[in-house]
């Protein structure tokens, strides 16, 4: 791994960033067999504990927000935290798909996500459960014996996901639900019993998944009510004692909020419609809470075009298009926005070396053209001699994203320039005035003349857009690595990721095949940083660092001794369900 800069050294100790590597270096392997780890890995947790007969209770709520519960925090739900391993930021899962009912409920009772069961809408329409079947399923094929039992608010749930239960009951309303579960409890032996609740996502279907909602959060607190009930009625069970239940309770999916505080960027962590709650809850347990990185703890990770410039040699790229850049002049003519990241890891001052341009004079003052410049310690946007606006400090050695744009309006056409989201200019006229030019565009400075003349840096994700974003578009999005599905990615005239770990080719990845081509002197760097001005792509081992919906079945298994073969294909995860001190118990 290269050098890093000591900025950057205290940066990556963070210890939210640490943590994050610990987490994510215990995650299980889904492509082998899950070995029966509860008494292997765990024996020290269950020294001198009399276990009993093990049992699941498995209880689902629909709609359920697991921030909307964080901020409720019904009174049962957070007494049985206490005892538990769980987490207010959970996933249905981590795709950018539309979060259904259907859908959720499959995750979180097959164990694999919709690439595999193929349930995306409402009516289960192409699944594939046939291949990924369901806890029921699975429990009857690894033992006749298991008696499983389904009570369900919704048909739907029942007639496609409970085929094989041991006994199904389909009920009118949650009450009946809890009634009927109760029941169960009181007079029946179950291995697996599955309740499952509706009525929190009826009323935020109908009037918004917010605390704001009362007919909302009245639902959830019932719920919670019946919970209590239903915890009640176990423990009341003459054959507790003898018995070891892991209760499971979990939202299938959350609903349309406003996004939690900080959560904007981080991907399925700010899609409240993802966002659940999920509890593995027994009297024994430690608690353990899982929360969702914070936004600052994700790394910027990649390889990007590494520009060095000395007095003796200079890496530089131009563009094989001779045209792009030239932005027409008056106020009818296209409007653009353009935008990069960069790190700058020059070890001393830059006096006016230009670093990325469509200028033919590329390191001076000319009246055709536009550059990106270095002045001390920060940068400046040369507009053919003026206007030439500063954007601030960059040479810190930790990423920036930077940004202009050219819009008309009145009857006159302006300049704005934006440094790491944050607007750095008034409106600057540019009415008028013509820089075009017939030189490519260039990313890296030329050959230094003097010592002051230096440059060190990484550009990459360079985007030229033929619209002007609004304000908040810009700083919206700048910030964020550009995909094929971001916002305006047709509008794109050219898009270089940089992306490239070794040649001279800097390729132009929106489709318009207008590629950079390097000089020899151009390195390839890889990187690992974090910064505050980045929104870096979340890899999925990021969103395994809380309990997802699949986790939640090969979590089942584990416990009730049934070890799933490589061949069921799952994509959950084992979480170690640590215990309290159990000697004298």
């Amino acid at each position: 791994m290269k050098t890093l800069h000591k900025k950057q050294k205290l940066i990556v100790n963070s210890l939210g960033f640490m943590s994050l590597l610990l987490v994510l270096f215990f995650i299980s392997s889904c492509n082998k067999d899950f070995p029966n780890t509860l008494r292997e890995d765990y024996p020290n947790d269950t020294t001198n504990l009399k276990e009993g007969k093990r049992k699941v209770l498995y209880i689902i709520l629909d709609g359920v927000r697991g921030n909307a519960v964080s901020s409720i925090l019904p009174t049962n739900i957070t007494l049985l935290a206490r005892n538990s391993i769980y987490t207010y930021d959970g996933l249905t899962d981590y795709q950018t798909n539309t979060t259904t009912n259907a859908a959720a409920w499959a995750n979180m009772t097959t164990g694999v996500n919709d690439a595999k069961h193929k349930i995306i809408s409402e009516n289960f329409a192409g699944n594939d459960l046939a291949n990924y079947p369901t806890l029921f399923t699975r429990f009857k094929a690894s033992n006749p014996k298991y008696r499983t039992v389904s009570i369900a608010a919704s048909a739907a749930f029942n007639s496609n996901l409970a085929v094989d239960a041991t006994e199904k009951q389909t009920l009118g309303t949650d009450l009946a639900v809890k009634d009927a579960l109760i029941a169960e409890l009181k007079t029946k032996e179950a291995d697996l019993i599955v309740a499952q609740f509706h009525a929190a996502e009826t009323e935020g279907a109908a009037n918004g998944y917010e605390t704001t909602n009362t007919a909302y959060t009245t639902a959830i607190t019932t719920l919670d009510g019946y919970i209590g009930n239903i915890i009640s009625e176990l423990k009341a069970r003459p054959s507790f004692a003898k018995e070891n239940w892991l209760v499971v309770i979990a939202s299938n999916k959350g609903g349309a909020a406003t996004p939690a505080p900080g959560t904007g960027d981080t991907g399925a962590y700010g899609d409240p419609t993802r966002n659940n709650f999920i509890i593995y809850y027994n009297p024994k347990f430690s608690t353990q809470p899982l929360s969702r990185p914070d936004a600052n703890s994700f790394p910027y990770v990649g390889f990007g075009p590494r520009f060095v410039a000395t007095t003796t040699s200079a890496g530089f790229a131009k563009l094989s298009n001779t045209t792009l850049g030239n932005f027409g002049s008056g106020a009818t003519a296209p409007e653009y926005t353009f935008m990069f990241k960069m790190r700058d890891d020059a070890t001393s001052n830059n006096s006016y070396p230009c670093f990325l341009g469509k200028r033919a004079n590329f390191n001076s003052v000319d009246a055709l053209g536009w550059t990106f410049l270095f002045g001390s310690d920060d940068y400046q946007l040369d507009w053919g001699g003026t206007p030439r606006p500063g954007g601030g400090k960059v040479r810190d050695g930790v990423w920036h994203s930077i940004a202009f744009k050219i819009f008309n309006l009145g009857g006159k056409r302006y300049l704005n320039l934006f440094t790491d989201g944050v607007k750095k200019t008034a409106n600057l006229d540019i009415t008028g005035k013509s820089i075009d030019n017939t030189t490519p565009i260039q990313v890296g400075a030329i050959q230094a003349v003097n010592s002051f003349e230096l440059t060190n840096i990484i550009v990459k994700d360079i985007a030229l857009y033929n619209i002007a974003m609004t304000d908040d578009e810009l700083i919206a999005n700048m910030r964020k690595q550009i995909t094929t599905t971001s916002p305006y990615f047709a509008n794109l005239l050219g898009w270089w990721p940089g992306n490239e770990t070794t040649g001279t080719t800097i390729a132009d990845m929106s489709g318009k095949n207008n590629n950079f081509t390097a000089n020899t002197t151009v390195t390839r760097a890889s990187f690992e940083d974090l910064s505050p001005n980045i929104s870096p792509l979340i890899t999925p081992s990021s969103y395994r660092v809380v309990i997802n919906s699949v986790d939640i079945p090969i979590q089942i298994y584990q416990w009730m001794g049934i070890a799933p073969p490589a061949n069921w294909n799952l994509d959950g995860k084992v979480w170690k369900l640590l215990y309290t001190d159990v000697r004298n118990n």
